[in-house]
């Protein structure tokens, strides 16, 4: 998926977590109250002369408290009441202000740290009960994210990605995208129980190790016996290892990067098809499908806008020219070539 870039004129500013815990937010938020309430004793204990007490005619200290107090969190009583210009000016301009603002503060701790984490934890449950034929990511590293990017460019809706990494800050990126996301290890039962891999459409592993890929194929393929898994692996000598452990598909990225070299040296133009073959963003894209109805017992056909290469029989992969091609069965697999998306659209 191609960057996106902004066009219009806001600032984009920087962020971070915060560092203060949680406990240290709220008391700073009660202190601050508690400062504009003692300005606000203060001012009226000075101005006391402009306050009339229609219970006793005396106005104390107790009475400035009270009057304070019942002025910031209601409306008042009517029992001690401002009856000087500056008194009243003072309760009009500072302390109906801070009336308001104390409210806001309380309100916002009350959803901030309590109603958001709640309602966030019951929809992230909710969630996560009801996870199904989704894609899990297991390492969001430079392959985890190309992985998503040509998922979303396939029109992948980005609610049925998982991503799983213990990194705070490639997890924001998926985040950003709209993808479920989950800071845990992958290597543990746990964490493919919670998210449900026994449900899920398949699987892409990119760890970064070759070890660590290979054992969350272990995890994986023992909870979910017929999961597709497909894993980047570094080192040659661990791709046999890695279909041991249950990979469907293990991808080696140095030796397709080496195929893609060695290819050029007889001509530009292959490399660049193959290239093309394996990105979205080409002019033609490979596609896996079962066999239609209508094409059981029909030879493996070009048609207009598609160009069959191969099917799969029993596991076993047939060329176009091989005879078990020249008569499609129910459960063949068909992998054949079309164009992309937009080229169809200009065709058309």
């Amino acid at each position: 998926m191609a960057p996106r870039t902004r066009t219009s004129g806001l600032l984009s500013t920087l962020q971070r977590k915060g560092r203060l815990p949680i406990w240290a937010q709220i008391s700073w938020r009660v202190l601050f109250v508690l400062a504009l309430l003692g300005l606000a004793i203060a001012v009226h204990w000075f101005e006391r002369d402009g306050l009339r007490d229609t219970y006793d005619g005396a106005v104390s200290f107790l009475d400035v408290v009270y009057f304070t107090m019942i002025s910031i969190t209601t409306t008042g009583y009517g029992d001690i009441t401002p009856v000087s210009d500056r008194a009243r000016l003072f309760d009009a301009l500072i302390v109906t202000p801070i009336r308001v603002f104390a409210v806001l503060v309380f309100l916002g701790t009350a959803y901030s740290f309590v109603l958001r984490r709640t309602w966030y934890r019951w929809r992230m449950a909710y969630i996560q009960r009801n996870l199904n034929d989704h894609i899990v990511i297991a390492g969001y590293g430079t392959s985890g994210q190309g992985a998503v990017s040509e998922l979303l460019a396939h029109g992948t809706d980005p609610s049925c990605i998982v991503v799983i990494d213990m990194n705070n800050a490639a997890l924001d990126k998926a985040k950003a995208l709209g993808c479920n996301i989950i800071q845990a290890d992958a290597t543990r039962d746990r964490t493919l129980e919670d998210v449900r891999i026994d449900r899920a459409r398949a699987m892409i592993i990119s760890a970064g190790r070759d070890d660590t890929s290979i054992l969350m194929v272990l995890t994986a393929r023992h909870l979910a016996p017929d999961l597709s898994i497909s894993v980047a692996i570094r080192n040659e000598d661990n791709e046999l290892p890695a279909r041991q452990a249950g990979a469907t598909t293990v991808i080696n990225p140095v030796s397709f990067t080496g195929l893609l070299l060695a290819t050029s040296t007889h001509g530009a133009n292959i490399s660049d098809y193959l290239a093309d073959l394996a990105s979205t963003h080409g002019r033609v894209r490979l596609v896996q499908r079962p066999v239609r109805s209508d094409e059981i017992g029909h030879p493996l056909t070009r048609g207009p806008k598609t160009i069959g290469l191969r099917i799969y029989r029993n596991g076993r992969p047939h060329g176009f020219w091989e005879s078990e091609a020249q008569a499609l069965e129910a459960d063949d697999i068909i992998i054949e070539i079309l164009p992309t998306m937009e080229e169809e659209r200009h065709s058309s």
